[in-house]
This record gives C-alpha cells, sequence and structure tokens, in this order.
C-alpha cells in the first residue's frame, strides 16, 4: 500500500489501531512528524525508541528478585500503565538481536510480565535500502508480524502543510514553480539531496537571517541542505525575486534573456523554468491549439533563439529529452524548431 502525507493519517486511524504497522519511506519525507502528529490527533503520548540506538536489554529490561524469583524489569519509559504510541524508529537498521527483542512486543503486545494497554499502538519506521540509507534485513517472521504501508513525497501536501506552517515564503513560491525539486534520490556519496525536511532546515536558516541574508550566505545554507542542482536554481530564484527579473517579463518582451557572466545560474533557472512553462501552455495537437497556444509557440522560438546566441547549452536545456530519452515538448513543436532553428537542432541531434 502506498499512500501520500495526507492520506497517511487516515489509513493508520483504521489500521494501527487493530494491528503493527511499519512504515516504509525516503530519508526526509516526514515519517517522523506524521506518527508524532497522528499519536497527538488520538491524545496520545508519542514514545520514541531508535532502533540504531537501542540494545536489547534496553526494550527486555533488567532481572530483578521478586520474592525468591527473578523476572525482566522493562523499563519505565515502556512500560506505561496508559494507552500510548509506541514509535520504534529506524527499526529495520537495528540489529538482528533488539529486531528478535521486538517479536513479543509487536506480536503478542507484552515484555515480560508487562502487556501494553488497552488502546495503545505500535508504529515502525524506516529506510528502504534503495535510499542508500542504513538498512538491514528484516527477518521474514517480523515482516508478517506488521502491515506494511509505503509513504511516498507529495508536493501538493506539503505546499499544503508549509503555508500553514511558517515557511519562508521564497521556499513556498519556489515549490510551487518546481514541485518536482521537493526531493530528489539520495546520492551514492556523502552529500546534501532534497527532501521536504531540508527544506524545512532552509526555511528555518532563512528566517533566522532574515533581510540580511546575502546571496553568498544564502548559497552557504542551500548547498548544505539541497542537492547541488536544485540549490544553484533556488538562489537563481531568488535572484528573479530581489531584482523583479521573471519570466513573464521575457516572454512578454518587456526584459531580455540575462547575459552577464555573473548571471548564469539566473539563465540556466530561467531556462528550466521556460521549459516547464512550455511543457504546460502548448498543446499536444497543433490542430486544437488555441490562438494563445500557438502566439506561445510562435514567442517560444523566438526566444529559443535568442537563447541560443547567449548559451547554447541553455537552449538545448529547453527542448530536451527527459531522462528515458522520450520527448517532453509536443512532436510537432519540436519538428517546426528543428525546421526554423537548424542551429539549435543541430547540437541536440
Amino acid at each position: 500500500m502506498t499512500v501520500t502525507p495526507a492520506r497517511l493519517p487516515e489509513v493508520l486511524l483504521h489500521v494501527a489501531v487493530v494491528r503493527p504497522v511499519f512504515l516504509w519511506g525516503a530519508p526526509g519525507i516526514g515519517k517522523s512528524s506524521l506518527v508524532r502528529s497522528f499519536a497527538e490527533s488520538l491524545g496520545l503520548p508519542c514514545v520514541t525508541l531508535l532502533g540504531t540506538q537501542l540494545a536489547p536489554e534496553d526494550l527486555i529490561g533488567v532481572p530483578q528478585i521478586v520474592g525468591d524469583r527473578s523476572r525482566f524489569a522493562p523499563p519505565e519509559t515502556i512500560a506505561r500503565a496508559e494507552p500510548y504510541c509506541l514509535f520504534l524508529d529506524e527499526l529495520n537498521a537495528s540489529s538482528p538481536e533488539v529486531q528478535k527483542a521486538f517479536y513479543s512486543l509487536i506480536l503478542d503486545r507484552r515484555i515480560g510480565a508487562y502487556e501494553l494497554p488497552e488502546g495503545a499502538v505500535v508504529i515502525g519506521a524506516g529506510n528502504r535500502a534503495t535510499d542508500n540509507a542504513l538498512a538491514r534485513p528484516m527477518a521474514s517472521a517480523l515482516v508478517n508480524r506488521m502491515i506494511h504501508i509505503h509513504l511516498r513525497a507529495s508536493a501538493d501536501d506539503w505546499l499544503t502543510w508549509a503555508a500553514n506552517n511558517g515557511i519562508h515564503p521564497w521556499v513556498v513560491d519556489y515549490l510551487v514553480q518546481r514541485p518536482d525539486h521537493l526531493w530528489s534520490p539520495p546520492p551514492k556519496t556523502e552529500e546534501p539531496f532534497s527532501t521536504p525536511r531540508g527544506w524545512h532546515m532552509l526555511s528555518d536558516a532563512m528566517h533566522s537571517y532574515g533581510e540580511g541574508l546575502d546571496d553568498e550566505t544564502l548559497a552557504i545554507l542551500a548547498t548544505g541542505t539541497l542537492s547541488a542542482r536544485h540549490a544553484s536554481a533556488f538562489r537563481a530564484y531568488v535572484k528573479t525575486v530581489r531584482h523583479a527579473y521573471d519570466l513573464d517579463a521575457v516572454i512578454k518582451g518587456d526584459a531580455a534573456w540575462p547575459r552577464g557572466p555573473e548571471d548564469r545560474d539566473l539563465l540556466y533557472f530561467l531556462s528550466e523554468t521556460f521549459r516547464a512553462r512550455l511543457v504546460k501552455g502548448l498543446p499536444k495537437s497543433k490542430e486544437h491549439a488555441s490562438p494563445t497556444g500557438k502566439q506561445l509557440a510562435f514567442r517560444a522560438k523566438t526566444l529559443l533563439t535568442e537563447l541560443a546566441e547567449i548559451s547554447l547549452e541553455c537552449a538545448q536545456l529547453v527542448i530536451a529529452t527527459d531522462d528515458d530519452g522520450a520527448p517532453v515538448l509536443p512532436s510537432w513543436f519540436l519538428v517546426e524548431v528543428s525546421r526554423d532553428l537548424p542551429r539549435l537542432a543541430a547540437a541536440r541531434g
């Protein structure tokens, strides 16, 4: 089962109250905060245990003598009389011994003589091995003890949340234009990559600097929280905000493509935004094009010519195929580009 953050609370409300749940998802997309919010919505305290920081005795407890016998006393953070949400974060990153210690807690809702109170819920979470995160294989016995839900990032959900939670307006406005930049696959090397959590951290740092945030500082913050490509694009976007330099002005002819070497990142950002505008605005079929669509196509060829004179690379970016080699722009428009802009078409080929 794959769900978005907006739908997860409803699913947990019906599933987690009857069976243990394991929540899969990429790093930084909000698994932990969603679980805590869910527990709060039920009026339950949330007790979080990090699998990577546990030893088996942290769950089972230590033996104590009661009368003439010994018994294990689970820690007080777990052994509560009132119902609560037990959140087992990074469960699949814990050692096999710790995973085994969870068996009875997840299946039988008990550790030794202690039994989870009626109304308590158990939710586990972890990253996927494909995310280049620490993840150990879970034993089939543990896998089979939980209902598995896969969480995927949703720009719409995150932007709705961001608008009501003080996220910096530049971050919100940028991701409204480039929702595909909310998340990027984790790299195989140790470097930042874009996640909802990363954008949130960037927003907090930008708020901390306030009006005194200069471009050099923004570059440090952005490259420390986002992928290099997204950081560069976001910096360029901020330039457009600060200098009232936007794509609409270029399309209308009120402004020209930036030509200065210092504006290279701005030109790249505008090119990417122009590509996204054409994807959205050009009709799939020329025969069914509206007057507005035809006017955009005509203006686009002029702008591509001007762009190619400044940077052939940026002009190629506008008409490039996707990662699988499939055309992104309508074929009829690409045919016209090949006919009217042979230099660009030749470079593209």
